[in-house]
């Protein structure tokens, strides 16, 4: 029988969350989504678009709907308005449900994207009791940190990894008040934390996968990191590697060092 995950708090929305959450980006299979549930994962990051966890999910919160976290949204297209409550009544039906744990406004890249209409249209669908969680993923840290500070969302998605480490500066210190719940993304750095730096000799260590989500999951400001495995296997070994809980001062040390390595080395996608 799997020991499952011990559910932690989700900030204070009330809802509990295992530390790993899956998403599906790089399809894994149907199969890898029941295997994640079935280990105790109950936190799923999906947008609708990628079938394999929407069928998946929509066939285990049929009979299991109290023990899925389903955290999804609506996207920002910047090119067009955005109409919340249509999209949110789209995931429902997707989704075969009849309300959302986690509705985020997606891919905020500028606060001022984040609108007044848009927040009042999600607002809206938490006090009619149809989501139980609103709020953004966004890569501005300090939108976030005032965000959170003023207790508009209890909900964050962003970015944090050993080489993107400014959340614990720009976000961390302002969640004390509201507690908003948080989610953290790309722990491998988009797999560039795996890869051993062009400047570093041939036999320097370099980090797991594993140990890139306990790096996440040591600070107590991330309340559920998400992977999103190729396979099963890669599921079953990241499962693994949360279960041993935080990393110890020593690792730690090393993946801030390894992550400023690679921090410096500058890619497109910084």
């Amino acid at each position: 029988m799997s020991p499952g995950f011990e559910l932690r708090p989700f900030g204070s929305t009330g809802i509990g969350v295992a530390p790993l959450g899956m998403a599906a980006t790089y399809r894994p299979g149907r199969k890898a989504v029941y295997t994640a549930f079935d280990e105790g994962i109950n936190l799923f990051f999906a947008f609708g678009i990628d079938r394999q966890m929407t069928r998946a999910l929509s066939e285990i919160m049929s009979a299991n709907r109290d023990r899925v976290v389903l955290a999804t949204g609506a996207y920002n297209y910047v090119w067009r308005a955005q109409d919340i409550r249509r999209t949110f009544e789209r995931r429902l039906r997707q989704f075969m449900t009849d309300y959302i744990d986690i509705f985020l406004f997606q891919g905020v890249m500028k606060p001022e994207q984040f609108t007044p209409m848009v927040y009042e249209a999600m607002l809206k669908l938490k006090d009619e009791g149809k989501v139980r969680a609103i709020g953004i993923s966004c890569h501005d840290r300090k939108f976030l940190g005032k965000l959170a500070s003023d207790g508009g969302v209890n909900a964050l998605m962003l970015r944090y990894n050993a080489a993107h480490r400014g959340a614990e500066q720009d976000i961390f210190p302002y969640l004390g008040v509201h507690n908003p719940g948080v989610i953290s993304y790309t722990a491998t750095r988009w797999t560039y934390l795996l890869r051993r730096p062009r400047n570093m000799p041939e036999d320097t260590r370099v980090p797991t996968a594993g140990e890139c989500y306990r790096f996440v999951l040591s600070d107590p400001c991330v309340h559920a990191v998400l992977t999103a495995p190729r396979n099963e296997r890669q599921l079953r070994e990241n499962i693994e590697a949360a279960r041993k809980g935080p990393l110890d001062e020593d690792d730690l040390r090393f993946m801030r060092g390894f992550g400023d390595v690679v921090h410096d080395q500058r890619k497109w996608f910084m």
